[in-house]
């Protein structure tokens, strides 16, 4: 095993499927990161490797940008273009959802339309409302796109080296936070499928879904209720879309509790999409309400304190939990 940040980790994913495929080309917002930059940045030194054929930094436009993913993967490439921060991809959205989502669908399935959305999200970088926002349920309320959002390195590197061998679109969106985050990451060539969740922790009288950054505050929840006699299972989705429901289903099953974490505002949020599935199918299996640990339905904000506050942690999964046990 190696050790690295999820930020090198992207980085050694884009490398080694560009050096696999030579249809595999990124662009975007400073992707030509020079290798004097810092070495745990997604892009750092490729364009030195494979040069500006294959890694165009972009004028600041993200329809652009989007649009020439879609141009690219319509000609037979396979394009991985990074549009920035999660709140930009509204700009984008218009190539990503009216068209990218629809194409594979309008063909009958018969032609293919490979193509990977990078996105830096999440809060806790002092960067404020407008490049903050987390917008996973707006797209993956989109049908015809693949959401994925890695919590480790290893998950991180296998899950892109998927997507970007996917036939379909896939939004691939990376906390920030975790470029810097280190973690075990296999030597060897392997792939995560895309669409399949993994238990983090085994428990018994709570399941705890989350993804992305909040599964550190997941693991650390986790850890409390163990000294206080609460046995958690955590389930870390990977991917939304498509959403891996036996592997919640199972779960809450076991335990007959279900309580819901993510960063991102309450109102709308995928929280609502788990527990409406838990109702549908395993409401009989709930032994108490499932619970909700969200981000609170304002924008994020820019003062450190009050961004602080915004972004949920150990002790309010904690508290929810105890709510229902």
């Amino acid at each position: 095993m190696q050790q690295l940040t999820m930020g090198q980790a992207v980085n050694q994913a884009l490398r080694e499927e560009m050096l696999r495929d030579p249809n595999v080309f990124i662009a975007g917002e400073g992707v030509g990161v020079s290798i004097h930059a810092a070495p745990v940045l997604p892009t750092f030194g490729l364009l030195e490797e494979f040069g500006p054929d294959r890694v165009k930094d972009t004028p600041v436009s993200e329809a652009a940008i989007a649009g020439l993913a879609v141009g690219a993967s319509v000609m037979g490439l396979r394009p991985v273009v990074e549009i920035m921060f999660n709140p930009f991809v509204t700009l984008a959205s218009d190539m990503i959802v009216n068209h990218a989502a629809k194409l594979r669908y309008l063909s009958g399935g018969k032609s293919t339309f490979p193509m990977v959305v990078r996105i830096k999200s999440g809060a806790g970088f002092k960067a404020g409302c407008q490049h903050s926002h987390n917008l996973e349920a707006w797209l993956a309320h989109c049908p015809g796109i693949r959401v994925v959002m890695p919590s480790t390195p290893a998950d991180a590197k296998g899950l892109l080296k998927s997507a970007i061998r996917d036939d379909n679109p896939v939004v691939f969106i990376e906390d920030m936070l975790l470029y810097f985050v280190p973690g075990p990451v296999p030597e060897e060539e392997y792939l995560v499928p895309i669409g399949k969740a993994d238990v983090k922790r085994q428990g018994s009288d709570v399941t705890i879904v989350t993804w992305s950054k909040m599964l550190g505050a997941a693991m650390k929840g986790a850890a409390l209720l163990e000294q206080k006699g609460v046995s958690a299972e955590v389930i870390d989705l990977r991917t939304l879309a498509p959403l891996d429901k036996d592997a919640i289903l199972d779960s809450v099953r076991k335990t007959g509790r279900l309580v819901v974490l993510h960063e991102a505002t309450r109102t709308g949020g995928f929280a609502g999409e788990i527990c409406a599935l838990v109702a549908e199918e395993a409401l009989g299996s709930l032994k108490a309400p499932f619970r909700r640990v969200t981000g609170p339905d304002i924008p994020v904000p820019f003062s450190p304190p009050l961004e602080a506050f915004y972004i949920p942690d150990e002790h309010d999964l904690v508290k929810a939990v105890e709510s229902i046990v």
